[in-house]
């Protein structure tokens, strides 16, 4: 067996987790899942009743890795030029000159994606996809690193425009962030009885601990660990299984393969191991798929979820040795 080998880029990365806890209470599973995602290059998708520090946490993600940071409320008149940018005419020149827009970022967080509609939705695909923007004919690329992070709230469906199969496939990860239990709810109020202020991190003691050439330097390292064949095969029958299962209409994409192939990987290198187990497939399997299937809705009503069916599948499919 390999044995472990130490890394810079590691600590620095393990410390961001640490960093991001001076601002916020729990969510560890949500804090990994977004050093996860940054690793593999991928996007999240965020799910949380209101106030259960959604946007404290991207900030407080940016702030401990020193990168920018830009937030779009996503509201039904918000136009696809709002979010990547437009033409606009200069009088001085009499010419018309492009104007970024907020995608031009490093951790764009949407809040409320689903409460804008289709049209606008559509205009993240490119820049999820291929890290640019196109318009008047002009491919323009997006800051390295670049990540989505899309909010929604599962409660509140008057108004909402539910994310299509196609742009949910994009996103790497599905986080969804639970309440806080009894003893973590005592320390939020606990803080804030204190000198705590959510608008100022600095104040509250975050500052960098890693940078973009720590990131640079971590990717390079996550893509050297090692997968058996075994490993992605196990992937390969987990992916499949779902598309039988007799409660889904759509199982899971080879989009969704790679991506908890991706994950597991970069989970594996946290963990401080050169090589991918099933139990780090497993450990991503819910993040990395629960958002690509789409469930009949006779399995709906019936109270059937994509965890539950994930759960199943793990639970069938031959683990390899």
């Amino acid at each position: 067996m390999t044995t472990p080998q130490p890394s810079d880029a590691r600590d620095r990365l393990v410390q961001v987790r640490s960093e991001i806890a001076k601002a916020v209470v729990g969510q560890d599973a949500a804090v990994t899942g977004l050093v996860i995602a940054l690793l593999c290059q991928g996007h999240v998708l965020v799910e949380g009743v209101p106030g259960v520090a959604k946007t404290l946490l991207v900030r407080a993600l940016a702030a401990s890795l020193d990168l920018r940071m830009t937030r779009i409320q996503f509201t039904p008149d918000l136009m696809p030029g709002d979010v990547t940018g437009s033409l606009v005419y200069d009088a001085r020149t009499a010419e018309f000159s492009f104007r970024p827009g907020p995608v031009f970022t490093n951790l764009l967080l949407a809040d409320e994606i689903n409460r804008t509609p289709p049209k606008t939705q559509a205009s993240l695909l490119e820049a999820m996809e291929e890290r640019q923007v196109s318009a008047d004919a002009v491919t323009r690329p997006l800051p390295e690193p670049f990540m989505v992070i899309a909010t929604q709230n599962p409660v509140e469906y008057e108004g909402t425009y539910p994310l299509p199969e196609a742009q949910l496939d994009r996103f790497l990860l599905k986080l969804v962030l639970p309440l806080p239990q009894r003893h973590e709810e005592v320390e939020v109020l606990h803080r804030h009885a204190g000198s705590f202020n959510p608008r100022d991190l600095a104040g509250a003691g975050l500052r960098p601990v890693a940078g973009v050439a720590d990131l640079a330097a971590a990717r390079a390292e996550v893509r050297a660990v090692e997968v058996a064949p075994e490993v992605l095969g196990y992937i390969v029958d987990v992916v499949r299984m779902t598309r039988t299962s007799p409660s889904v209409s759509l199982g899971v994409s080879p989009r969704g393969a790679t991506a908890l192939l991706a994950a597991a990987r970069a989970w594996a290198w946290l963990s401080g191991r050169p090589f991918v187990t099933p139990d780090d497939v497993k450990a991503l399997a819910v993040p990395a798929l629960r958002h690509r299937l789409q469930l009949r809705p006779e399995a709906e009503l019936e109270g059937v979820t994509s965890e539950s069916i994930i759960g199943t599948v793990l639970g069938s499919v031959p683990v390899p040795r």
